[in-house]
């Protein structure tokens, strides 16, 4: 991969994984291109790395790197062109309520009672309480997954009426804002706080005078990740150019 004229950035090393289960489509093996070595990852170097179709996991920077399969799009919101659908103006007055609090990234109780609900509910990966050491693991992945960064970060918590609702670890770019991860409370079936977080991070990202809001990896064959292409215009990074 080119990568701009910057003694930091020609300093970094590429290396594939090897073969792993794929998360996102069933039957499939997956390999990642990680970005070593991480201490040299800072929030200048990220920003030219996001623009080149990566993404961050704690203190890894990685993008999808396998050999059969390109289903994996980066893709991004343009803010300024941003058009809400009707659905999408509904959910944002829905939830106008909600309060947010930008925070920093570090690990708090209730986030994690939140996101372990979370992933029980949305994603079936049920944590046993019965079994310390299995608990302790799950925190600890926690920790190293969304409360470690060594790039420009925030935790934003949206609040209705001093209960927490919904929690969202977004990095901070040179041409936009990046949405690492969001969890919600799953018990109210019919909140749309998904549809609001992407909305509200778009108008963040607006009074921040950024034209982008990274959306991570568009997958047209993945329940979890084919609702990117609601928000439009989208823009996907196709070969080694950003493309609507």
């Amino acid at each position: 991969m080119s990568l701009p004229n910057d003694s930091a950035l020609q300093k970094l090393q590429f290396y594939v994984t090897t073969t792993y289960h794929c998360g996102y489509l069933p039957h499939q093996l997956a390999q990642s291109l990680i970005a070593t070595p991480q201490h040299l990852i800072n929030a200048d170097v990220y920003s030219h790395l996001i623009q080149q179709g990566f993404r961050r996991s704690g203190k890894f920077a990685y993008r999808p790197h396998c050999e059969s399969c390109k289903a994996c799009i980066p893709v991004r919101i343009v803010v300024n062109d941003f058009l809400h659908s009707r659905s999408q103006k509904r959910a944002f007055r829905q939830h106008q309520n909600l309060t947010a609090n930008i925070i920093p990234v570090g690990f708090y109780e209730a986030h994690y009672t939140m996101y372990a609900a979370y992933q029980k509910n949305r994603h079936d990966e049920t944590l046993n309480e019965t079994e310390p050491k299995e608990q302790a693991d799950a925190v600890e992945q926690y920790q190293s997954f969304l409360c470690q960064s060594n790039v420009e970060s925030v935790m934003v918590e949206f609040k209705e009426n001093d209960t927490l609702k919904m929690v969202s670890v977004i990095d901070i770019v040179q041409d936009g804002i990046s949405a690492v991860y969001t969890f919600y409370d799953t018990s109210d079936k019919k909140a749309s706080y998904g549809t609001y977080n992407v909305l509200w991070q778009t108008e963040w990202a607006k009074s921040l005078k950024l034209p982008y809001v990274y959306l991570g990896y568009w997958i047209e064959h993945s329940k979890k990740m084919a609702y990117k292409q609601n928000y439009q215009p989208l823009e996907q990074f196709i070969g080694h150019d950003w493309i609507k």
